[in-house]
């Protein structure tokens, strides 16, 4: 029998839980692509895969620029014949390095530009590989802090605060995920969100100074359940708390916010609206 193989991209995986996830999935038939700022935590990381005997490649890109995300999905489908699953996982905190209101070079606010938007791109852009494939899978890690969507101010340039800006776009993922599963029904390419543990032993959260409540392998399990579990394998639309389905914050089920929302991103980043 034929050696099953599969290619899988995550986003922000040169650190924290991302990491973790690519450390989990390495396996002689799986490619892991890498994907973050860092070439040197990246490289390095590659190479502990290889040496523990998976495949894998590193793609530099910095997500909150709209084209760095183009010419990441670019060199991905250039690169790459087969993507079998896409997580989308890079974010930024609510404070970190960035405390006060920052816009990205594209001139949005940066926690809805890297959180939310640049998945958003990156998702439509590999699209074509992802249903080119048998059954492939689209993970958005969102989480538990969620806040409804004010579409007067979604850029947030009065009374900001980061935790509202942080909070909107996980929400944002989760909008999407529920928007794009519908849009690919029947595809088989399924889509779904998780909050993967809450206050995980990130970088990411000591930035935000909060004391780590849990592990990384613990959100990396949730992750991973989206990711490969065969009990997830035809399920999508759906939004996980750690490995139980859950329900989001309300707006997530609003057909006008939904649509609101796909229509302000394709606006955005430049893309054309399959669904008008």
């Amino acid at each position: 029998m034929a050696e099953t193989t599969r290619t899988i991209l995550i986003t922000g995986s040169t650190d924290g839980v991302g990491r973790r996830v690519a450390e989990r999935l390495a396996a002689p038939e799986t490619t892991i692509l890498i994907h973050g700022r860092d070439r040197d935590r990246g490289e390095s990381l590659v190479q502990a895969i290889i040496q523990s005997g998976g495949k894998a490649a590193f793609h530099s890109a910095d997500l909150s620029t709209l084209s760095e995300v183009r010419d990441l999905a670019d060199t991905i489908l250039r690169d790459h014949s087969r993507l079998d699953v896409l997580i989308n996982n890079a974010g930024i905190g609510v404070t970190g390095a960035y405390p006060g209101r920052c816009e990205s070079p594209d001139g949005f606010e940066l926690r809805f530009a890297v959180n939310y938007l640049s998945g958003f791109l990156l998702t439509r852009l590999l699209l074509p590989i992802l249903e080119s494939g048998p059954r492939a899978r689209i993970v958005n890690v969102a989480s538990v802090g969620q806040q409804a969507i004010d579409f007067s101010e979604v850029m947030l340039t009065r009374g900001y605060s980061g935790r509202r800006a942080y909070c909107q776009s996980k929400l944002a993922q989760i909008l999407f995920t529920f928007d794009l599963a519908e849009e690919l029904k029947g595809t088989g390419v399924t889509v779904n969100a998780l909050h993967p543990a809450t206050y995980m032993a990130t970088a990411m959260v000591r930035g935000d100074g909060v004391s780590p409540t849990s592990s990384v392998d613990e959100g990396a399990d949730a992750i991973l359940n989206l990711a490969i579990s065969p009990d997830l394998q035809d399920r999508s639309g759906l939004y996980f708390d750690g490995l139980r389905p859950s329900r989001a914050q309300a707006q997530a089920y609003d057909a006008d916010a939904r649509q609101r929302l796909r229509a302000l991103s394709f606006q955005l980043t430049g893309l054309s609206n399959p669904v008008v």
